[in-house]
């Protein structure tokens, strides 16, 4: 580390909630930020517009461009943001602490990145309180030490890190529209039949070519399920799919320096297997998550997802969902199609742990069109879904690398040429 390096307080580089929004302020709305729009350095949905009357009382902390807000509740799940662009009027949750820097001696972004930083994380466990709501004062966060090399070499480290936050935030953004495309595709072919309707109609399918609309037919049958276009059928969800229940994996303790990571309901959640249990690689392949693979956690939290956090083994309260004859996007879509539902049924058990059964599965109902058809449809599909998994695998590899170099860099323990170096490898 050079000699210009100086160490301090967070509590000299910043001002703690600073700004709080004026009860008679002018705006009638306002965009609120409540805990749960906020990620891992990430925004996870959009911020609400509100009336400013019906906002709640812990809407106050008002945010500006630059700023840094970070949850003051269960420090462990990270969840924090540097905002780059603030609109107007946007307030945040008092669950959280905005950070304001003192930009004579820190840069809002590098603030930011000690903030991101894992050691940053693990210091705040330490100081937490309370075992139902874990949660940190400002003055834990602010008497927190980091080092602040000269404001050139802080923005030269910001140019280093954020190019491959950029990246990511591009690469997940890039996704949001390839699963909202997607989505949107599925419910308009398989759920409201618009290209059938349309046909009926004497119409032409919107948004595709003549050799897709040749695909669907002109006219509709009854089914159970009402009508259907003329020759699909109705299925059952656990016949299109084989749901694949996961291990009591405490019966296969971790034996050797090729165990895997356990793939629970957590780590379903959060999207990758830091920090979770080890199990024996001596399981039947079948039990192996990989890359790709669909995942359906069918009690608690009932969740469907495409996982893409590396190889793990499967647990309990999961299902592994695959099939030989349809393809995957067919039956992942139509699993997230009866979510809804299947989150009901859970929420109505008389239990702390609400989930579904296997008849549930089958009672879940599915239209299937002749193989024909799914088959010209999964040229367009698959090539969609193809693309999205691609992209999460890059953010995972992305932010590998990020999460490599940035507690070196700020701690002055890499030099930036060799950071450079390691950059361009990983973006190559």
């Amino acid at each position: 580390m050079s000699s210009e390096w100086q160490k301090t307080l967070i509590r000299y580089c910043c001002d703690i909630n600073s700004s709080n929004i004026k009860a008679n302020g002018p705006s009638q709305y306002i965009k609120y930020i409540d805990i749960s729009s906020i990620g891992e350095g990430c925004q996870k949905e959009a911020f609400k517009s509100i009336l400013r009357v019906e906002a709640p009382s812990r809407a106050q902390r008002l945010i500006a461009s630059g700023d840094c807000i970070i949850s003051t509740v269960r420090p462990n799940r990270r969840s924090m943001i540097w905002i780059k662009n603030a609109v107007d009027n946007l307030v945040a949750s008092t669950g959280f602490a905005v950070l304001r820097a003192k930009t004579s001696v820190i840069l809002p972004r590098f603030l930011y990145y000690n903030l991101f930083s894992q050691s940053f994380t693990d210091y705040l466990v330490t100081r937490e309180k309370g075992a139902a709501y874990p949660a940190v004062s400002t003055t834990d966060i602010v008497d927190a030490e980091i080092y602040l090399p000269p404001l050139p070499e802080q923005q030269t480290i910001i140019d280093l890190l954020g190019s491959l936050d950029d990246r990511i935030a591009l690469l997940r953004e890039t996704n949001a529209t390839l699963e909202s495309i997607a989505q949107a595709i599925f419910k308009s072919w398989f759920i409201d039949f618009d290209p059938v309707k349309a046909k009926q109609a004497g119409r032409e399918p919107e948004g595709m070519d003549a050799a897709t609309a040749a695909l669907f037919p002109d006219s509709f049958e009854e089914s159970e399920l009402g009508l259907i276009p003329k020759g699909w059928e109705v299925s059952p969800l656990d016949e299109i799919a084989v749901f694949l229940n996961g291990l009591a994996l405490q019966k296969y303790p971790p034996n050797g320096d090729d165990d895997l990571p356990v793939i629970k309901i957590a780590q379903l959640r959060k999207g990758d297997s830091l920090g979770a249990d080890r199990a024996s690689r001596e399981i039947k392949p079948e039990y192996i998550v990989r890359d790709g693979d669909v995942l359906f956690s069918w009690s608690g939290s009932l969740e469907v997802a495409i996982w893409c956090g590396g190889d793990g083994a499967l647990n309990q309260h999961l299902f592994k969902v695959t099939s030989v004859e349809f393809p995957k996007w067919f039956y992942y879509f139509w699993t997230k199609q009866h979510l809804s539902d299947f989150q009901r049924i859970a929420a109505s058990k008389a239990t702390t742990m609400g989930h579904i059964q296997r008849h549930h599965l089958s009672n879940a109902k599915v239209v299937v069109p002749p193989s024909k058809v799914l088959l010209g449809i999964d040229g367009f599909m698959s090539p969609l879904l193809n693309m999205w998994i691609t992209n999460s695998l890059r953010v995972k590899s992305l932010t590998l690398t990020r999460d490599t170099l940035l507690p070196r860099l700020i701690s002055g323990k890499l030099r930036l040429p060799e950071a450079e170096e390691i950059l361009k490898e990983a973006t190559a």
